[in-house]
């Protein structure tokens, strides 16, 4: 493999393709358990603003301390130890099988977050490598639609499982039920994890690009815009477990069928992960600028004000228009959001990189869905009113970015 572009190319779509599988198996289970968090804190007796506030604090840690780890990453280069110690963390889910505490589903809810934050700087660092051989867009985006599978069929698990066993509104013992059978594909995600270490134990030969030590130093100008637009667009983007609580609250669909739409939200995320990944690549190449990637982010906060818009017009046609909307916003931020950081960082502060911008998207995510929770229980309209607002504002900020990429293009 060691000057053979044909080699190294072959390597790099082995390993986005084994870390796909690694993704396929872990989002089996912990998007399973987020496809029923919401309405299984809502069966123990948890308030919205309740569960806004536990998700909120497990999304903030899940990206706060991305910015650490990120940062130790670059430090030690320990990368794999930083993945197979975040991964082991999503152990966390299938002990939810074992409570029936809502303090201690907290907890761990809470526990799982944190592995994601372990893990996902480092990650993203190793699939970072391989990307460049086969495009940033393409790579980012096939690993999501891998990804992708494995949160439609986490949710079906469920769906299946209330179906066999007939599950009534209040039936916990069939949620832990569900839970307990996550345990399968957590031990095939960590078998497919070690199997991807052996294999390739050093990805940063995968990546021929070499920067300057000038340029490698500092993170670029655009970068930190890109992180102020991604954290406005982020606050105002509705979670899906409060879509799931407000499904449960008012009746609108059943508990099975709750977990079904949140897999077919997964299907649209997978899609639309390989789309505009492509279209990613094709307008750097269209515009001759490694960061003209950057203009399809609009997409982001256009969409996104749209969903708490059809979400609550009391139509359950339209709310099931913004499930599939969600579904698309999802998938441009998983691609869009992961492929930009690789363009528009140096390969010695890549780490680094993630762990700021993950950060500052956690903490918009801790924001938004904590005022949301809130404001769902005291007002949906100014719940619409304030996510639109907010996505206004990204749109406005999204020029003041693209300034900035066609003046330094």
């Amino acid at each position: 493999m060691e000057n053979n572009p044909n080699n190294k190319r072959s390597a790099a779509l082995q390993l986005i393709i084994l870390f796909g599988l690694v993704s396929l198996f872990g989002d089996i289970v912990y998007e399973a358990s987020r496809s029923v968090n919401g309405q299984y804190l809502n069966i123990l007796g948890v308030n919205a603003a309740t569960v806004g506030l536990i998700i909120g604090i497990g999304e903030f840690f899940s990206y706060f301390i991305r910015l650490v780890a990120g940062y130790l990453s670059d430090k030690t280069k320990a990368y794999w130890f930083f993945t197979l110690a975040g991964y082991f963390l999503i152990i966390s889910v299938p002990m939810i099988s074992l409570t029936s505490s809502w303090q201690v589903v907290a907890l761990l809810i809470i526990s799982e977050r944190i592995g994601k934050a372990i893990r996902s700087p480092s990650r993203d660092a190793i699939l970072s490598h391989a990307t460049k051989q086969v495009g940033t867009g393409f790579g980012f985006g096939l690993h999501e639609a891998m990804d992708q599978i494995g949160a439609i069929a986490g949710p079906l698990i469920f769906a299946a499982i209330f179906f066999i066993l007939k599950s009534s509104r209040e039936n916990i013992s069939n949620y832990q039920v569900g839970y307990r059978f996550l345990w399968i594909p957590f031990i095939l995600m960590m078998s497919v994890l070690v199997l991807s270490y052996i294999r390739m134990p050093q990805p940063e030969k995968l990546e021929t690009s070499r920067q300057t030590a000038k340029e490698s130093e500092k993170l670029p100008k655009v970068f930190w815009l890109y992180v102020i637009f991604s954290f406005i667009t982020t606050v105002g983007f509705l979670n899906f477990v409060l879509i799931a609580f407000h499904f449960k609250a008012r009746n609108i669909f059943t508990d099975a069928q709750i977990p079904i739409f949140y897999a077919i939200a997964m299907a649209v995320d997978g899609i639309a992960a390989l789309i505009i990944g492509k279209i990613y690549d094709r307008l750097k190449v269209k515009s001759k600028n490694g960061r003209g990637g950057l203009f399809v982010l609009i997409v982001i906060p256009v969409l996104s004000l749209l969903i708490p818009v059809l979400l609550f017009l009391q139509s359950t046609f339209l709310a099931i228009i913004s499930v599939l909307i969600w579904g698309l916003v999802m998938g441009a931020h998983e691609t869009i959001m992961r492929s930009s950081i690789a363009d528009i960082t140096s390969l010695k502060k890549r780490g680094t990189g993630y762990g700021v911008f993950n950060t500052g998207y956690g903490l918009a995510l801790f924001v938004g869905t904590s005022l949301m929770g809130l404001l769902y229980d005291y007002s949906v309209a100014l719940l619409i009113s304030f996510a639109v607002i907010i996505e206004v504002i990204a749109i406005m900020f999204f020029f003041i970015l693209r300034r900035e990429v066609l003046l330094n293009s």
